[in-house]
């Protein structure tokens, strides 16, 4: 399992089409991707777990992953976050 920290850049922060295309990155990949954002966990492959967060942008969140391309879908995960 590995894990690291990011800013959200994301005008908006974490709404519903920014949401959905990193459902579709994280649904590439076999390992399982957790987000966490003030102490709540969900599955980065889940719509309606992401929007639950409500993560506003610049707001520091953890990305954690597990699995035999945990490494890659780790750093496919965070570029997608930091991309405006």
């Amino acid at each position: 399992m590995i894990q690291q920290s990011v800013k959200v850049n994301k005008k908006a922060g974490l709404y519903a089409k920014p949401v959905n295309q990193l459902v579709q990155t994280a649904s590439q990949f076999n390992a399982d991707i957790y987000l966490i954002y003030n102490e709540r966990k969900v599955n980065v492959k889940s719509v309606l777990g992401i929007l639950s967060l409500a993560i506003p942008n610049q707001a520091e969140v953890t990305i954690e992953a597990s699995g035999e391309d945990e490494t890659e879908a780790l750093k496919e995960i965070i570029r997608h976050l930091e991309e405006s």
